[in-house]
């Protein structure tokens, strides 16, 4: 593929969050710039849902997950919405974007989106890495400066019709009620989205281990605590080093060891900062302490079961895990299983 040539006169760029979208604002690259603003890593992602009946669903998941108003969560996907809506307006759409899951899924979802409204004469082009000259331990587009980012614009590729078919399929799959879905795309060759592969064998590995019921997020989260990382934000940071592929957020990442928590025979306590039960205030949270309980201490260990313990009420993108509806993840063969 070729680089886009430059000049378009209006364009939109779309961006994973907030970050590099208000950075390259100050930076000389013509067009609009929007941060695309969801967390689908978390919560109910189901197929076959209307567009508003999907706002709604994903607006009471944000609502209840970050204690923001739902309506005011449902304004904004709204207004997602309708600027998704309004790109045939543009000359050319440039998605800015990286290799971690969090990042692929939002990718998965806009092309996707544009692969089922056509943008007519509108370019569609891409801005994806995985690293960057001179940064060391590459998290995002969020880590660059403004001549950073600007030396990136003239690398963007156009879409081509094999990654819109593959993204379309990727988020498919993602919102399909069984992770076979996954598992089957997995199959193909996924080459034309050089980072989708280790993304979804990320998503996979989130999923209940047939070893103690936790996914590797939550496991990895307890051996850093038992490792004696007990302050939120050095767990936060040292988790996102060492399993950079997730990239979660610190709320993203709080709701992780919340659940472990909340849980009947809870595997975690919190002490001095954030209350489990109050929204999320991210001051509060980085100064909240961790500890193992005796349960967490088992389970962790593989002497216990965290479903066992606990059950099961969870979505993982479009699969609903219940005590009766069960998949587990097996590390060493790289597989689900059905239990």
């Amino acid at each position: 593929m070729n680089a886009i040539t430059q000049g378009s006169p209006k364009m939109l760029h779309i961006h994973n969050g907030e970050s590099s979208a208000n950075t390259l604002k100050q930076s000389a690259i013509p067009g609009e710039q929007f941060a695309f603003r969801e967390s689908l890593i978390t919560g109910p992602n189901p197929a076959g849902v209307a567009a508003d009946d999907w706002r709604r669903l994903r607006a009471k998941h944000l609502s209840d997950a970050y204690g923001v108003q739902r309506e005011e969560c449902e304004r904004d996907l709204q207004h997602q919405d309708e600027v998704l809506s309004s790109t045939a307006g543009h000359d050319e759409i440039v998605l800015w974007f990286e290799h971690d899951l969090f990042c692929q899924l939002h990718l998965a979802y806009l092309l996707h989106w544009f692969g089922s409204h056509a943008p007519g004469e509108t370019n569609l082009s891409l801005i994806c890495i995985g690293e960057f000259p001179g940064i060391e331990n590459f998290r995002g587009l969020g880590q660059l400066n403004v001549e950073q980012l600007t030396s990136l614009f003239g690398t963007r590729q156009r879409v081509t019709d094999g990654e819109l078919k593959l993204g379309a399929a990727a988020w498919r799959s993602y919102c399909a009620p069984e992770p076979t879905f996954v598992e089957a795309l997995l199959e193909l060759d996924t080459s034309s989205l050089p980072f989708l592969r280790e993304a979804l064998l990320a998503h996979l590995a989130r999923f209940p281990s047939v070893r103690n019921g936790l996914g590797n997020i939550e496991n990895h989260a307890l051996a850093l605590v038992d490792k004696g990382l007990e302050n939120f934000g050095e767990l936060f940071s040292q988790f996102g080093k060492e399993d950079p592929v997730y990239s979660l957020g610190d709320f993203q990442f709080w709701l992780a060891l919340k659940q472990m928590a909340l849980a009947q025979r809870p595997l975690l306590v919190f002490a001095n900062g954030q209350s489990i039960q109050d929204p999320i205030d991210s001051a509060r949270v980085r100064e909240t302490r961790v500890a193992l309980t005796s349960e967490g201490k088992a389970v962790l260990q593989g002497e216990a079961d965290f479903l066992n313990l606990n059950g099961i009420d969870q979505w993982l993108g479009g699969v609903h895990l219940e005590p009766e509806r069960v998949w587990r993840w097996d590390e060493d063969e790289q597989r689900l299983y059905r239990f």
